[in-house]
Parts: C-alpha cells; sequence; structure tokens
C-alpha cells in the first residue's frame, strides 16, 4: 500500500506542476546514487522534486524525512542528469509533500528551494 500511495503521490504532485506550468522531463530518474521523483522545467529553473507522501495524520513531517544523506544522494543524482542533458536554467531542489487518506492524495504542500541552494 504505501508504495502505491507513494507513486499516487507522484502522480498527484506532477500534474500539480503541469498546471502551474512547469513542462516534466523525468519521472522516476534513476542514477547509481540515487532516484529523483520528478525532474520539470519552467522559463527559469530546472526543478528536481523530491515526493514525499505521507497518510494524514503521520507523526514525521514530509521534510524530516528529507534527510542531509538524502539531500546529497539527490543533488549528485541531479548532477548526472545534467551531465546527460545540459541546461542553460538554474537548477533547484523543490520537495512536495503529498497528504493523503487511505492512500488517495488530499492535497499537497510544496517547498520551493527546499535545500537552501
Amino acid at each position: 500500500m504505501a508504495q502505491n500511495s507513494g507513486r499516487a503521490g507522484e502522480e498527484y504532485a506532477a500534474k500539480w506542476l503541469k498546471e502551474r506550468g512547469y513542462r516534466i522531463l523525468a519521472q522516476n530518474y534513476h542514477s547509481r546514487f540515487g532516484e529523483i521523483d520528478i525532474i520539470a522545467e519552467d522559463s527559469q529553473y530546472i526543478v528536481f522534486v523530491e515526493v514525499k507522501t505521507r497518510e494524514k495524520g503521520s507523526m514525521v513531517s514530509p521534510l524530516e524525512a528529507v534527510t542531509k544523506g538524502k539531500q546529497k544522494k539527490l543533488m549528485l543524482t541531479a548532477q548526472t542528469f545534467i551531465m546527460k542533458s545540459p541546461s542553460a536554467l538554474q537548477p533547484r531542489f523543490d520537495i512536495a509533500a503529498v497528504t493523503t487518506l487511505h492512500g488517495e492524495p488530499l492535497g499537497l504542500q510544496y517547498f520551493t528551494n527546499a535545500f537552501g541552494c
């Protein structure tokens, strides 16, 4: 169930981004360092989005779930993507926190430039 709600959360976040004018470049991009859930772009940024899906009432916040170690893996994976697909856009790391109820997405909180870099 957790994997299914995670996948539903990623699809919900991708739809949310598209509705705001982002173009999805990749979903579930893998490198030897890890995975990036969504890679998108707008006119200014190439955005690497970590999607965290949590059931309503969960004790751990989505932001707490993205540790420094996870951030490092995401950055290394983003570098791999940029090396294979160069872009003149500024990179940015965001977190999409999707709340679900019985595995169905209810809403989303979006944290822009979540890593502060």
